[in-house]
């Protein structure tokens, strides 16, 4: 399990308690870095992430799965996890679903309310390949 490697010293910041973002790197088409922050769960086993189908982080993690992750302690930010791993799975199923417990865990609020005309919302599992814990 790739969560597994993560040190328990560092489990509590992918606990559904603790709302740090995650900083989501991908890689543009012409091989230079995007990063955007993101909120995330997992499932036990992955890192659980969420776009809508189309934006940028979407379209380059469909192209190369490659990602780097960096999750900072809300309360100590030199506290955080350096995290390199791959997309395994991209769904549609389930997203609208997985974008409202987001909403929940991030702002208390059981429903998304910012889904634009038409927009199709993805989940992205990342298996964790390499992990750096920090602080």
């Amino acid at each position: 399990m790739s969560i597994a490697l993560v040190p328990p010293s560092h489990r509590d910041l992918l606990a559904d308690e603790t709302k740090a973002f995650l900083y989501l790197a991908t890689v543009n088409r012409d091989g230079s870095p995007q990063v955007t922050p993101v909120w995330f769960d997992t499932d036990g086993e992955h890192i659980l992430l969420n776009s809508a189908k189309g934006r940028v982080k979407d379209r380059n993690m469909r192209r190369d799965g490659r990602v780097a992750l960096c999750i900072a302690d809300p309360s100590n930010p030199y506290r955080y996890l350096q995290i390199q791993g791959r997309v395994v799975e991209i769904t549609e199923t389930g997203a609208d679903e997985h974008i409202d417990r987001l909403m929940f865990k991030y702002r208390g609020q059981r429903t998304y309310p910012y889904r634009a005309p038409g927009e199709v919302r993805v989940t992205y599992k990342v298996k964790i390949e390499k992990v750096d814990a920090h602080g």
